[in-house]
C-alpha cells in the first residue's frame, strides 16, 4: 500500500504517518510536509524521486505528472488501465491525504493551489479503490479500519470523497468570490453567478418545527462569531433559539452602538417585543421587560454588558426566558439563574459579526442583496417641521429609529425617555401598526418619538402618532404626498425628521 501525503494543516501528519509506516505504508511526500515527516525519523519518498522532476516554477508544478495521477486514477477492474500502468511502470497509490490553504487569509494569484485540489479530486473520484483525506478529525477512524481489515470500508472511502470535493468546492468558492470583487461591475450590478459553500457548526434537535430536520453552518473556512459562544448553562440549543437569539445580540449591539451605553433587547420570533437603554443592566432589564412583558414569555434575553447580580434579580422576578445572551456574568450569576431557570439556555458570546451579505431562499431560487445597514447618520437627516425637536426628544427618535430597523415591516415604534413601550410589527398597513404600538404602550409614550420604517403614504398615518401622543416623528420621508404630511405634522404641532433612508425588513 502506498500513500501520498500532502497537506496545509499539518496538526497530526506526522503521527499518521508514523501510524501508516507501522502498517507497512510506504509514504511519499513533498514540501514542507516531506519535512515534517523525515523530521519525525519516519521513512518518506520525495515526489521529485518518484516523478524524475524536481518541483519547478516557483513550486507551481511538484504532483501534476502521470506517475502519480496514473497511479491515482487507474480502474483496477480494467484491463486497459492494468495494461497502461504496466506498460509505463507506474505504480499505484491507495491513499491521498491533502488539505487546502485557506484562501481567504490572505488571497492572491500565487496562493491559488493547482495540485492539491487536483490531486483530492482525482482520488475522490477513485474513491472506490482510494482513501482520502482532508481533516486531521478523520485521521483515527481510518486508522482503526486499517487496523482491524488491512484496508478501508467502501462506505468509509465514499463518505471520505464527499468531504473531499466539499473541501474543494469551498476553495474554488473562496476563489470565485475572490475575482468577483474585482470585478468592474456597474452600480448595483451584482455579479453573474454567487458561490456559498457551508460546513456544520452543529447539529439541532429539528428545524422550526419538530417534523423539520436542522442544522446550524457557517461560511467554510471563515470563522463565525457564534464559534466564540460558551453555553454554560441550559438544555440544548433549537433552530429558533439560535435565530432569535441571532436577532437580539444584533439588535442590542446596535442600541448601544458599541459600548458606549448599556442596552437590553427582548426578542420574541424574530422581532423585539422590548428595548430600552439606561445607566445599568438591571435598569435596562427591567424597562425592556416592562415594554411587553405578556410577550417576553419563552423570548430571548440580550444584554450588552456583563448581567451582574441586580440584573439576575430582575430576571428572576420576571417570566421565564427561553435563551439569556451576554458577553459576561458577575460572581455566581450563572449558578443563580440556573437554579431558578433549568431549562434556560445561559450563553456567553463575544461581539456579533455585521454580514455583508443577505442571502434569502424562495421556493427553488434565491434573493441577494446587500445586508441592512444604518446608511444614513443623524448628521445626514432634515427636520421639516416648522418645530424643532427638543435634545431629549431627538435622542428618542434615534432610538426609535434603530429599533424599527431591526422589526418586521410595516413597523411602528414609539419610544420614551430610552424606552420602546410600544412596537407594531408585520402589519399589512401602517395605520394598524401603529394602532398595535399605541395600543401596546398604554400611554407611557406620550411625549416621545415615533419611528415609521417607510414614508406615511397619507396624514393619516402621521395623525395616528400624534394621537398616541408622540411628540417627534422620525420616517425616511420621499412619498408624493410628503407635502400634505408634512402641513398635518405642523398643525398637530409635531416636530418631524426624513431619514432620507427606508428600513423594510420582511
Amino acid at each position: 500500500m502506498r500513500a501520498l501525503l500532502s497537506v496545509y494543516d499539518k496538526s497530526g501528519i506526522a503521527e499518521l504517518a508514523a501510524a501508516l509506516h507501522e502498517l507497512g505504508v510506504d509514504l511519499v511526500s513533498s514540501g514542507g510536509t516531506a519535512r515534517v515527516i523525515a523530521e519525525a525519523g519516519i521513512p518518506v519518498t520525495d515526489v521529485a524521486d518518484l516523478t524524475g522532476f524536481p518541483a519547478m516554477l516557483g513550486h507551481r508544478v511538484v504532483t501534476l505528472h502521470p506517475r502519480i495521477h496514473g497511479g491515482i486514477l487507474a480502474d483496477r477492474r480494467d484491463p486497459d488501465h492494468l495494461r497502461d500502468l504496466e506498460a509505463h511502470s507506474l505504480d499505484l497509490i491507495d491513499m491521498v491525504v491533502g488539505n487546502l490553504y485557506p484562501f481567504t487569509d490572505d488571497p492572491s494569484i500565487d496562493l491559488i493551489d493547482i495540485g492539491g485540489p487536483t490531486l483530492l479530486r482525482a482520488a475522490a473520484k477513485n474513491h472506490e479503490y482510494v482513501t482520502v483525506l482532508v481533516d486531521p478529525a478523520d485521521y483515527p477512524v481510518v486508522l482503526d479500519e486499517l487496523r482491524q481489515a488491512g484496508t478501508t470500508s467502501a462506505g468509509l472511502r465514499q463518505r471520505l470523497a464527499r468531504k473531499a470535493f466539499g473541501h474543494t468546492a469551498a476553495y474554488d468558492a473562496q476563489i470565485a468570490n475572490w475575482f468577483t470583487g474585482d470585478e468592474t461591475r456597474g452600480e448595483g450590478e451584482e455579479p453573474a453567478s454567487f458561490h456559498l459553500a457551508l460546513e456544520k457548526i452543529s447539529d439541532l434537535r429539528y428545524g422550526e418545527n419538530p417534523h423539520q430536520a436542522g442544522a446550524h453552518y457557517r461560511i467554510t473556512g471563515t470563522p463565525s462569531w457564534w464559534d466564540g459562544v460558551e453555553q454554560l448553562g441550559g438544555v440544548a440549543m433549537s433552530y429558533l433559539n439560535i435565530f432569535d437569539a441571532d436577532a437580539a445580540w444584533a439588535l442590542v449591539h446596535d442600541l448601544g452602538q458599541g459600548d458606549d451605553r448599556t442596552a437590553c433587547a427582548i426578542i420574541k420570533h424574530a422581532n423585539p417585543c422590548g428595548a430600552a437603554v439606561a445607566d445599568t443592566m438591571a435598569k435596562a432589564y427591567a424597562d425592556a421587560y416592562a415594554c411587553d412583558s405578556r410577550s417576553a414569555f419563552g423570548g430571548v434575553v440580550a444584554c450588552n454588558k456583563p448581567i451582574d447580580s441586580a440584573t439576575a434579580a430582575e430576571i428572576e422576578a420576571a417570566a421565564q426566558a427561553d435563551v439569556i445572551i451576554a458577553p459576561g456574568y458577575g460572581h455566581g450569576v450563572v449558578e443563580r439563574l440556573a437554579s431558578k431557570r433549568k431549562n434556560t439556555r445561559i450563553l456567553k458570546a463575544p461581539a456579533p459579526v455585521p454580514p455583508t451579505t443577505s442571502v434569502r431562499q424562495l421556493s427553488d431560487s434565491f434573493l441577494i442583496q446587500q445586508a441592512h445597514r444604518f446608511g444614513a447618520t443623524p448628521d445626514d437627516w432634515q427636520v421639516v417641521t416648522d418645530r424643532q425637536p427638543t435634545t431629549d426628544e431627538r435622542a428618542d427618535a434615534e432610538l426609535a429609529w434603530r429599533v424599527c430597523g431591526h422589526v418586521s415591516s410595516n413597523a411602528i415604534v414609539l419610544v420614551r425617555d430610552g424606552v420602546a413601550w410600544g412596537i407594531g410589527a408585520g402589519q399589512q398597513n401602517r395605520v394598524e401598526a401603529g394602532q398595535l404600538a399605541t395600543q401596546k404602550a398604554d400611554s407611557r409614550a406620550k411625549g416621545g418619538a415615533c419611528a415609521s420604517d417607510a414614508f406615511f403614504p397619507f396624514p393619516d398615518g402621521l395623525e395616528a402618532a400624534a394621537s398616541a401622543g408622540a411628540a417627534v416623528v422620525i420616517q425616511p420621508g420621499g412619498s408624493v404626498r410628503d407635502d400634505e404630511v408634512i402641513e398635518a405634522a405642523n398643525r398637530l404641532g409635531l416636530a418631524m425628521i426624513f431619514t432620507g433612508e427606508r428600513q423594510f425588513r420582511h
